[in-house]
């Protein structure tokens, strides 16, 4: 695929593996490769596991790009990432998330949409920090949210930008499990050797029947807030809050 994104079939599984040697940051060029990943999946028929490196699945977007200003440039990132976000909620093949460490907001929003979420046990940090850091939650992203994690959780996740151990992270609803990062392989193994023993198809149909106010609404959040013009309307220092008061 790149140097950041990676592409392996073995068998009725795809291995896409993200890991630019530092934070596995989501600029609009890694977006787009795993964009293309999952395309290539869909046409193979596989089952997907998704991972990071070792101590990182993913810091989310590019900071950089935000602090650049460019409305342009940051809407393109945004669309991006929200678009991945609805193909792997509404992905027709299984998806597993092994999240190999932190896994900060576009990281967090790939776990929330992801159907097998196994995480290492470690000092690490998953959720959505936004309001943290000067940005407002993406509609797309609280959506993602309300469909996944416990009430409770998913109020203290989107509105204060609280940040999870991987225990607690399961207890919110990022994750599914954790294991002893040195058992993380061979956890995903046990998942996908499950997961290959059902029926596809079936859990296509079932998928869209479980998850089809959640996909209408992250879709319905996208069309309605990540628009270009919506950003040019905030202006350089704002423009990372389309839609905020």
């Amino acid at each position: 695929m790149t140097d950041t994104v990676t592409y392996a079939r073995d068998g009725r599984l795809a291995r896409v593996t993200i890991d630019d040697g530092k934070a596995n940051v989501m600029s609009t060029q890694t977006l787009t490769a795993l964009a293309k990943a999952f395309d290539r999946a869909e046409a193979d028929g596989a089952i997907v596991v998704l991972a990071g490196r070792p101590g990182m699945f993913s810091a989310g977007f590019d900071l950089k790009v935000f602090a650049g200003g460019d409305a342009e440039v940051i809407f393109a990132m945004m669309q991006a990432g929200a678009a991945l976000a609805h193909r792997v909620l509404s992905f027709p093949l299984p998806v597993v998330a092994a999240c190999t460490g932190h896994a900060f907001p576009m990281g967090a929003f790939l776990l929330l949409g992801a159907d097998v979420r196994i995480g290492a046990e470690g000092p690490y940090r998953i959720g959505l920090n936004e309001v943290a850091i000067n940005i407002a939650v993406p509609s797309f992203g609280i959506e993602l949210a309300r469909q996944r994690l416990h009430p409770a959780w998913f109020q203290r996740t989107v509105l204060t930008g609280e940040m999870f151990s991987p225990a607690d992270a399961v207890q919110a609803g990022f994750l599914d499990r954790v294991v002893p990062a040195a058992d993380l392989p061979a956890a995903v193994k046990s998942a996908t050797d499950d997961l290959q023993k059902i029926d596809l198809a079936s859990h296509a149909i079932t998928k869209r029947r479980a998850r089809g106010p959640a996909i209408a609404a992250v879709r319905a959040a996208i069309d309605a807030e990540i628009r270009l013009e919506a950003y040019q309307a905030r202006g350089p220092s704002r423009v990372v809050l389309p839609g905020a008061a």
